[in-house]
């Protein structure tokens, strides 16, 4: 059941356990506290096996996405599908082409998220890798600010981040962090061969777990007096640079 105050909202046990069983990606489900019964234990067992994102909240919070009858679980529907990053990257290569990939870190922000798959998209970015906890819900915000871009760039969410990094470079990518801590620039590094930009939210960066296997950390020249961009503005001059150098 859907709540039009909401978009893409279902509630209900049993509808949220359907949806999860017709193959459709959800975005997160809130479940209240406490909340016990059969069911439950089948959405849960479902959520675990499907690597779903949940979260355990009052009822009030509940309440506030539906006064219908919830059953004390609420679910959001992505509107987009997700992919999985070690069936992705091996149709690139498989395509003869050379892998740019854009990992987000931490970048929870909806607009810069849809701003960032927008310039990712129009420049040949071939995906997205996202975790599945700490990142920007995929919403009709997100698909509006990306001007449908989110509708063609694959995004490969992951619940074990590290591993899914990790893979990529394995495969043969290299991980290249951008970060203001870094003694390199983007200019001076080669991005002409298989690349994953890792990009960092602005207030924490990027994750030190992540950062102990990046290969290079580089950095985009500031001359100004604010010495930090918005993650969609770095993003888009990082992009360009690697198109920059592949193109020209």
């Amino acid at each position: 059941m859907a709540d039009k105050k909401y978009e893409n909202l279902i509630y209900g046990i049993r509808a949220v356990i359907e949806t999860i069983q017709s193959g459709r990606d959800l975005e997160k489900v809130f479940i209240q506290k406490g909340l016990k019964g059969d069911l439950v234990k089948e959405l849960n067992l479902l959520m675990h096996e499907r690597e779903i994102p949940h979260s355990s909240v009052p009822v009030e919070k509940i309440n506030r996405f539906t006064r219908k009858n919830h059953q004390g679980v609420v679910a959001f529907v992505s509107p987009v599908q997700y992919h999985n990053i070690e069936h992705v990257l091996p149709q690139i290569f498989e395509d003869r082409k050379t892998p740019l990939i854009l990992v987000l870190d931490r970048v929870t922000d909806v607009r810069n998220f849809g701003a960032i798959a927008r310039t990712a998209e129009c420049m040949g970015v071939d995906a997205i890798l996202i975790p599945t906890k700490n990142s920007a819900q995929i919403n009709a915000d997100a698909i509006k600010t990306s001007a449908g871009a989110l509708n063609f760039i694959p995004v490969c969410r992951e619940s074990n981040f590290k591993a899914a990094v990790q893979f990529l470079k394995d495969s043969g990518l290299q991980l290249v962090a951008s970060t203001e801590k870094a003694e390199s620039f983007f200019q001076d590094i080669d991005m002409i061969v298989p690349t994953a930009i890792i990009m960092g939210s602005e207030d924490e960066g990027i994750s030190p777990v992540l950062l102990d296997l990046v290969d290079i950390k580089a950095k985009i020249p500031i001359t100004g007096s604010i010495e930090s961009l918005n993650v969609s503005a770095a993003a888009a001059m990082v992009i360009y640079e690697a198109n920059r150098q592949r193109f020209i």
